[in-house]
């Protein structure tokens, strides 16, 4: 199959599947399998593609001429191969999880939850595929209110409230500063079109280019800079396999995988580190780990320790990006890819206790690791990767990233690092230990482990992590790639 057959399918292949979905409502077996089968043929697809990036071919499918110098296309690059693998594999994974997520725990209008689900899908490969801003900004537009309503799945006033804060932010930073960034872009340099040293003409402006740099981190809501965060806490009250899809498959990713590609392939790295218009970035960055990592410390609910942990993880890739060396795109590569089987591992697990137990604070998790032994196990790898311990995932991105800080001699970055890395010991290892050495609370209900769809699920992902390291050669080279390292 060619290469502009391949983004098609990429692209149909879930569209397709949502409506499948929605016509198997009535017979729920026949829908989750469709939901499995068409996550697979995705993936399939998806993995078609990597030889012939790999060998450097960047295949493409051009849609529509809109006008002179703005299409509606795809070209699949070192970036959006690796998002797109991403997304895809870890769909098969969510899909497993789900089925025993929204059986156990009867969640309402299910039908609705998976056709969504399956187009949010579509519209990150969209992205992730995207030849030019203007495609990747429709596709951006699109999973913000594909995914409104999986937020808002529970339909109460607590829902809806978050709902309401999930798409304001979303579409307030978008449209205000992001849009302003793209039509500017276009009128500077006359064209959208993704080129590996950047598309901005010779002379420029320092000013001009730092200015354009600030609409569009900003504007790039879903990688949650602050102060444009809070949509990514208010999103929590939708079901967990939701939030797995929030912080690990789709969004947020959306939105890191967003910078990085604005960075590399608008601006150019060289551009801005010779004019130094993004010596701001790393700062704004590095402000945000610190205070969401000082945030997820204080907070009880599991969820919302969660999520501001992911506030955090994510500016670990904006900050390496910021970096603006070879060195550091890679590893702000790499963090995209660790943190999604890491976080990912988090998520289940939370759902796992909720469903199992009910429990939704830390305070709540005494002696739970003697009751949910492989769930408990499943996020103390997933917490071990994320501060940073090998051979887990989050261990490799990081040692790159705090390599290229330590070779361009940047310490603030580096301080940054060491003290979030303290932060989310902090915030983690307490969960772990409570949940293994102490005793749980007088009277107590005695509870299993959750439906084995969700155990083995966190297994999967949980190996993912480990393993890391095993499967490196395909992830990393994709980032040398992008960064020309």
């Amino acid at each position: 199959m060619s290469g502009a057959a391949l983004i098609a399918s990429g692209l149909l292949v879930p569209t397709v599947g949502a409506a499948g979905i929605a016509l198997a409502g009535r017979w729920p077996d026949l829908r989750e399998s469709i939901t499995l089968g068409t996550a697979a043929l995705l993936f399939a697809s998806v993995l078609a593609l990597v030889p012939q990036v790999l060998a450097g071919g960047r295949p493409q499918l051009f849609v529509l001429e809109l006008m002179p110098g703005i299409a509606l296309g795809f070209r699949v690059e070192p970036l959006g191969m690796l998002f797109a693998l991403i997304a895809s594999g870890l769909w098969i994974v969510n899909s497993i999880y789900s089925i025993g997520y929204m059986r156990g725990n009867e969640e309402a209008h299910q039908t609705r939850f998976y056709v969504c689900f399956a187009l949010a899908i579509a519209a990150t490969i969209g992205i992730a595929y995207s030849a030019n801003l203007l495609t990747l900004f429709l596709f951006y537009e699109m999973l913000t209110l594909i995914t409104y309503p999986l937020v808002t799945h529970h339909g109460d006033a607590e829902a809806r409230a978050g709902g309401r804060v999930y798409l304001g932010l979303l579409l307030g930073t978008s449209i205000v500063l992001l849009l302003p960034a793209v039509i500017a872009t276009w009128w500077i340099a006359g064209t959208l079109e993704f080129l590996p040293r950047g598309i901005l003409p010779p002379g420029t402006s320092n000013a001009t280019i730092g200015l354009l740099l600030a609409l569009a981190m900003f504007g790039i809501g879903k990688a949650a800079l602050m102060p444009f965060h809070r949509w990514l806490p208010a999103a929590m009250v939708a079901p967990t396999p939701v939030s797995a899809l929030l912080h690990a498959v789709a969004v947020v990713k959306a939105g890191v995988f967003t910078v990085v590609k604005v960075i590399v392939y608008v601006f150019g790295v060289d551009t801005l580190a010779q004019l130094r218009s993004a010596d701001w970035l790393a700062p704004v960055a590095g402000f945000t780990i610190i205070a969401a990592s000082v945030i997820a410390l204080r907070s009880d609910n599991l969820k919302r320790r969660l999520a501001y942990s992911t506030v955090s993880q994510l500016s670990y890739v904006v900050l390496a990006g910021a970096l603006l060396t070879p060195l550091s795109v890679v590893g702000a590569v790499l963090h995209i890819a660790a943190h999604a089987v890491s976080k990912i591992t988090l998520f289940f697990a939370a759902g796992a206790i909720y469903t199992a137990s009910g429990k939704t604070e830390v305070s709540q998790l005494d002696g739970i690791g003697r009751r949910m032994p492989w769930t408990m196990v499943a996020f103390a790898i997933g917490a071990l990767s994320l501060i940073g311990i090998p051979p887990a995932a989050g261990f490799v991105s990081k040692w790159f990233i705090f390599s290229a800080a330590a070779a361009g001699a940047q310490y603030v970055a580096l301080v940054v690092l060491a003290v979030s890395t303290v932060l989310n010991a902090a915030y983690f290892l307490p969960i772990v230990y409570a949940a293994f050495f102490r005793a749980p609370a007088a009277g107590s209900e005695a509870h299993g482990e959750a439906p084995w769809t969700m155990v083995a699920a966190m297994m999967v992902t949980s190996i993912l992590v480990l393993g890391f390291a095993a499967y490196l050669g395909v992830p990393l080279a994709l980032a040398r790639a992008l960064a020309g390292a």
